[in-house]
C-alpha cells in the first residue's frame, strides 16, 4: 500500500496549478465519484485518438507530396513543405505524450480506486466481528486506508482535470417559431462548476438576433454538468423560461458540436450553441 501511494506520487511530483490547490493531499472539497472519472476518460481519449488520427493523415499526405517536390526539385516549394512535415510531427509527438500521461494518470487512479474499495470491503467486516483489542486497531488502520487512497484519488482528479484542455462556446441563438416577438428581451445564463457566462439578447424586427457576447471560454470539469438558465426580460420584471443540465462528455471531438437545448419543457424555445474543444 505504502508503496503504491509514494508510487502514485512520484508520478505526479509536479505542483498541481493554482486553480487546483485545494485538491492537495488534506483538503478535500468532493468524494471521488469513479464512474463519471470513466465516463470523461473514455471521452477524452477518443477525442484525442481523432485528433491524432486527423494529424497523422495530414503527415502521410504532406510527405507524399514532399517526395514528389524533391523529385521535380522546387526548392523553395520543397523547403516549405518539410517545415509543415516538421510541425506536424513535433504536434503529433505531444499528442502522444499527453494521450500517455492521460492514460498513466488513469491507471494510478484505478489502483486507488481499487485499493480504497478492499480498505472498505475489510472495513464493513471488522465491524461485524467481535469488538477487541486487535480488532478495533485494525479498524483504526483501515480507516486511515480509506481516507488516504479517498485523498489520492482526489489528487488525481485534480491532476487529470489539467489534461481537459477547453470548451470554446459559441452562442447561436434561441429558437422559437411564434414565441419570439420583435422586442422581446433574453438572458442566457451558463454556469459550468464556477465558471459562469451570463449574456444578453433582443428580437430584432426582421427576426435576427443580437447578442452582447458571441463566445466564452470554459474549462472542463470532471465533476459538474453545463448548467443553462433563459429568462425573459420584460421592464424590470424577469421571467423564467427554464433551466436545464447539459452533459459535457459529447463535446471531446474534433468538430464542433451543435448543441440543440430544449428550454421550456415543450419545446416550444430552444437554445442553440456550438462547441468547439
Amino acid at each position: 500500500k505504502s508503496l503504491s501511494r509514494s508510487s502514485v506520487r512520484s508520478r505526479m511530483s509536479l505542483k498541481p496549478p493554482k486553480a487546483y490547490n485545494s485538491l492537495q493531499k488534506g483538503a478535500l472539497i468532493w468524494d471521488p465519484k469513479p464512474l463519471q472519472v470513466k465516463n470523461i476518460f473514455e471521452a477524452l481519449k477518443k477525442g484525442l485518438n481523432e485528433y491524432l488520427e486527423a494529424h497523422q493523415a495530414e503527415l502521410d499526405f504532406l510527405s507524399g507530396r514532399h517526395k514528389d517536390t524533391k523529385r521535380n526539385s522546387r526548392l523553395a516549394f520543397y523547403y516549405d513543405l518539410d517545415k509543415q512535415i516538421r510541425s506536424v510531427e513535433r504536434y503529433i509527438r505531444k499528442l502522444e505524450f499527453h494521450i500517455s500521461k492521460v492514460e498513466e494518470l488513469y491507471e494510478a487512479y484505478c489502483i486507488q480506486c481499487r485499493l480504497r474499495d478492499g480498505a472498505t470491503n475489510m472495513k464493513q467486516a471488522f465491524s461485524l466481528s467481535p469488538s477487541t483489542k486487535a480488532s478495533r486497531e485494525s479498524l483504526l488502520e483501515l480507516y486511515k486506508n480509506v481516507q488516504e487512497c479517498t485523498e489520492d484519488m482526489c489528487f488525481i482528479e485534480g491532476a487529470l482535470e489539467v489534461h481537459l484542455g477547453e470548451f470554446h462556446v459559441k452562442m447561436k441563438g434561441l429558437v422559437g417559431f411564434a414565441r419570439l416577438c420583435p422586442g422581446d428581451q433574453y438572458e442566457v445564463f451558463v454556469r459550468l462548476g464556477r465558471q459562469k457566462w451570463r449574456l444578453k439578447g433582443k428580437i430584432e424586427t426582421d427576426d435576427s438576433q443580437t447578442w452582447d457576447e458571441e463566445e466564452k471560454i470554459f474549462i472542463p470539469n470532471l465533476h459538474e454538468k453545463f448548467e443553462i438558465k433563459v429568462t425573459e426580460l420584460r421592464g424590470l420584471a424577469t421571467i423564467l423560461v427554464g433551466v436545464v443540465t447539459c452533459d459535457s462528455t459529447n463535446f471531446f471531438s474534433t468538430k464542433p458540436q451543435a448543441i440543440i437545448v430544449d428550454i421550456t419543457e415543450l419545446g416550444t424555445i430552444k437554445l442553440r450553441l456550438e462547441v468547439l474543444w
